[in-house]
């Protein structure tokens, strides 16, 4: 294939120097003639583990070049591949200059294209970018529609400083959000020698991907560190201890835990993490982090009662009681707090829950019941169908397998709140929604 790489900085440099090895005619395209001057010497601008005897290489092979021009950029290429910087602006926000200049002068040059090329940003770009800066840009300086007469992708890179041309020929994923299909074929085949998952979205899904990745990355550094600042002073051996955790891979380091839903509860999260916190306080250790978990569950709980509240009808229906399915756990069940708050607030409840049935109880779970929430045991149903007749406003609290078809049972003037996405189908006669999906 025949592409050209704009903004030979970091990602773009790396992502020309290995596309070229691949076999690919590459041409990058610089505003900066230092940076083109050393890429035409068979030089690396960037400093770069392999990068430097790659692009010595590729140049010498005549596969990679460079140019300042970039209507030669435009003109000669199928696919251009953008991967100028996005830098932080003063109050938080990415500045896009450098991306609105670059399509500026794609889409001036595309009026002159005889093909329909496609267009890929690699730059890191919030949701929303794409359709409110990228595409309206190019199609204002080009004079053609987006997806129709020229393609548009964007293809979030993963590098890492210092292994950047291992991470590009073995990248954990291969993501590419894209208009339209045509467009997203092209790139794909960019990509066919390549041994990683390819996942294939629409645009703001894969805007979103890159910055979910990173937050995580950066939330990993910090609770390592404040786990080790509070090892630190108990006198244990925070490596020890971090080693250890990481040899869960059924729950530590995989899937779980990461789907947005509802807030955490149960007889361990809260109260283990509260002792966390007070055995910190009493070694005057600030732990930022650790300490922000608690009240961002209860704005998790806040919001699904405003949910709730914004549904408008004060006939509620719960379904799933207990803080997970499964379980007839009701201690800290943030199910248990919203119920006691729409109670407060003068909602006719009705609650559901085939593990919390009181005669069938016992122990801690039947104390709790009798002494804390008395007032909700007398709300309990025995069916499904009791929920379902009364309410307008339909709450599924926890995964249990009977209510994954509840969505299928709506009449026309019901809403389901799901806090748990029990099921992706669309097909449902009323409202079917979650209070963060």
């Amino acid at each position: 294939m025949k592409l050209s790489v704009w903004g030979l900085g970091y990602v773009g440099t790396v992502s020309a120097g290995c596309l070229a090895q691949e076999g690919h005619e590459v041409i990058g395209v610089d505003s900066e003639p230092t940076k083109v001057d050393l890429i035409s010497e068979g030089k690396s601008p960037i400093i770069e583990k392999d990068i430097g005897a790659i692009i010595e290489r590729q140049v010498a092979a005549g596969r990679l070049s460079a140019t300042t021009d970039a209507a030669v950029g435009v003109g000669w290429a199928d696919l251009f591949l953008i991967c100028v910087g996005t830098p932080s602006r003063g109050n938080g926000d990415i500045e896009l200059k450098y991306v609105r200049r670059v399509c500026e002068e794609i889409g001036t040059a595309l009026r002159n294209h005889e093909g329909a090329p496609v267009v890929v940003i690699r730059s890191t770009m919030l949701p929303g970018t794409m359709r409110n800066v990228v595409i309206p840009t190019l199609e204002a300086c080009s004079g053609r529609r987006a997806g129709e007469e020229f393609g548009v992708c964007i293809n979030p890179e993963f590098l890492r400083e210092g292994t950047a041309v291992d991470d590009f020929f073995n990248p954990p994923k291969t993501v590419i959000g894209e208009l339209n299909r045509a467009s997203g074929d092209l790139l794909a085949s960019l990509y066919a020698q390549v041994a990683a998952p390819l996942i294939r979205t629409d645009i703001e899904t894969a805007e979103m991907v890159k910055y979910a990745d990173n937050a995580w990355h950066a939330l990993k550094v910090g609770f390592a560190n404040e786990i080790g600042h509070l090892c630190k002073e108990l006198e244990v051996d925070s490596h020890r201890v971090m080693d250890i955790f990481c040899q869960d891979t059924k729950l530590n380091l995989s899937p779980y835990y990461l789907k947005p839903g509802f807030a955490f509860g149960g007889s361990c999260l809260p109260k283990d993490l509260r002792a966390l916190l007070y055995k910190a306080k009493t070694l005057d250790v600030s732990l930022p982090i650790l300490a922000a978990i608690l009240p961002s569950n209860e704005q998790q709980i806040e919001r699904a009662v405003r949910t709730v509240i914004e549904k408008g009808s004060k006939k509620v229906g719960i379904l799933g009681f207990s803080f997970k399915a499964g379980t007839d756990d009701l201690r800290e069940s943030p199910v248990v707090e919203l119920t006691e708050r729409l109670i407060g607030k003068g909602y006719d409840l009705r609650v559901y829950d085939a593990n919390v049935k009181l005669a069938a109880i016992h122990g801690a779970n039947r104390d709790y019941i009798l002494n804390h929430i008395p007032h909700i045991s007398r709300l309990m149903t025995r069916t499904i169908d009791e929920v379902l007749d009364h309410a307008d406003t339909i709450v599924i609290g926890n995964a249990a397998p009977e209510f994954h078809d509840i969505p299928k049972r709506l009449k026309d003037d019901q809403t389901v709140v799901d806090f748990v996405r029990i099921t992706d189908s669309r097909s449902v006669s009323g409202v079917y929604e979650g209070i963060c999906w």
